[in-house]
């Protein structure tokens, strides 16, 4: 039987300088990670989370503020372990902070603030001694939400 011939291919498949460019770049970035991971302390190279390398300019990010500061002692060791991976000498270290991406799944949900039940009842009364009808629905209604929402977190 012929094999029929593919009507798809991927996009990868083909050969592009642009991706090809891109992954290198990142393979260079990894070594270079490597290297200066290697020039500093075991304890604080764990913290060298990722670096990228522009012009002369080296950014190293990590965890927190501690740890950039601890980086910053060893400003000469990381910029002499970067200089022989790199064409051009690097020169300038700059060390930026990794914040927690947050997700709208996982923000907090925030919970109203219930009054006690003898504001609640206060405001049932009052609803119900209210000339102005408009205003007797809307403070009778707010009484019976807020008489659902206290018996729901209690």
């Amino acid at each position: 039987m012929a094999k029929k011939p593919v009507a798809f291919k991927a996009a990868l498949s083909f050969p592009n300088r642009a991706i090809a460019h891109f992954y290198s770049r990142i393979e260079q970035q990894r070594l270079v990670l490597q290297h200066i991971r290697a020039a500093l302390p075991e304890a604080l190279a764990k913290h060298a989370r990722y670096c990228v390398i522009n012009d002369k300019k080296l950014l190293i990010y990590t965890d927190s503020a501690a740890w950039a500061s601890q980086l910053r002692f060893y400003n000469q060791a990381i910029l002499t372990a970067a200089t022989p991976m790199t064409r051009d000498a690097v020169t300038i270290m700059k060390i930026k902070i990794l914040t927690e991406q947050k997700s709208p799944d996982t923000q907090p949900v925030r919970k109203a603030a219930v009054p006690s039940l003898e504001k609640i009842e206060i405001i049932r009364n009052l609803g119900l001694n209210v000339p102005d009808n408009q205003l007797k629905q809307s403070l009778l209604k707010l009484s019976a939400t807020l008489q659902r929402l206290s018996d729901d977190a209690g």
